[in-house]
């Protein structure tokens, strides 16, 4: 079918828009009537947690939403051009058959950027995509190409993305930094080799799910502590539950240091 161009398609070139900040539940989380569930300031409205960023040859997601068609929509983001990935839990990547408009517009497969697991978990949840035409019957699927990555820095669209390895409770993540900003979700402790890549940074994006202890992901505290640490110039956290209320939340951190909120978009030069 024929398609129109976006009239009022958002330009991203050199910027980071946050998709998504929230956890793997949402915000606000379904039967839930807490003031922030109920709230009616939109920084408390959370989809689940990705980017979008505008590099020189492109667009970039980092992770694919169970969220995704919302927030690509909602933000008028008309063409992505590679997806990069965290890691494989279904709030960061069942989103991915959303994409399967976007590769009619490239007029080629959708690269995608994952670690070894992610492409094993990718290839089971959407087998669908990787048969022969013979197999899906002429149905339309999604057109991928994964590309395999590991701990060593590579080239994506015009940019060095150097991964780093993240502590997520048993769980094998990564984290990526861009230049100066570092994207650090779904963390609970960061290992000495992917500290020394956080050093000099602009921005910092990092996890802290809520205040109390939870053994996957940084509370505010731990990630408040952590942030101190590593000194960029301004800290971002995200992936949050419906324990925090924007406002009240941000009056208490540090300087420099603030909630993310979907929509949030940043400089990456």
């Amino acid at each position: 079918m024929p398609f129109a161009p976006l009239p009022d398609a958002a330009d991203l070139t050199g910027k980071l828009r946050f998709l998504g900040t929230g956890t793997s539940v949402g915000v606000p989380a379904i039967g839930c009537g807490c003031p922030v569930c109920i709230s009616t300031n939109p920084k408390n409205q959370r989809t689940r947690c990705g980017l979008a960023l505008g590099l020189p040859q492109g667009t970039l997601l980092v992770d694919t939403t169970p969220d995704l068609r919302q927030q690509l929509l909602r933000e008028r983001i008309p063409l992505v051009h590679s997806v990069l990935y965290t890691h494989e839990h279904a709030d960061h990547l069942f989103g991915l058959d959303d994409v399967r408009v976007l590769t009619y517009y490239l007029g080629h497969k959708l690269p995608l950027y994952c670690e070894e697991q992610v492409e094993a978990r990718i290839r089971r949840s959407f087998d669908y995509a990787f048969g022969d035409e013979s197999e899906t019957g002429g149905a339309s699927v999604p057109h991928l190409e994964i590309r395999r990555i590991t701990l060593e820095p590579f080239d994506l669209l015009g940019v060095t993305v150097i991964p780093m390895r993240l502590n997520h409770g048993k769980f094998r993540v990564l984290g990526f930094r861009f230049g100066n900003v570092a994207y650090c979700t779904d963390v609970n402790g960061i290992p000495d080799a992917s500290l020394a890549h956080l050093q000099g940074l602009d921005v910092l994006i990092l996890d802290a799910l809520r205040q109390k202890f939870h053994p996957t992901h940084f509370n505010v505290t731990q990630a408040v502590e952590m942030a101190k640490r590593l000194g960029a110039r301004r800290t971002y956290f995200t992936h949050m539950a419906h324990d925090l209320e924007h406002e009240e939340t941000n009056a208490m951190l540090p300087p420099g240091m603030e909630l993310a909120y979907d929509g949030l978009e940043i400089d990456l030069t």
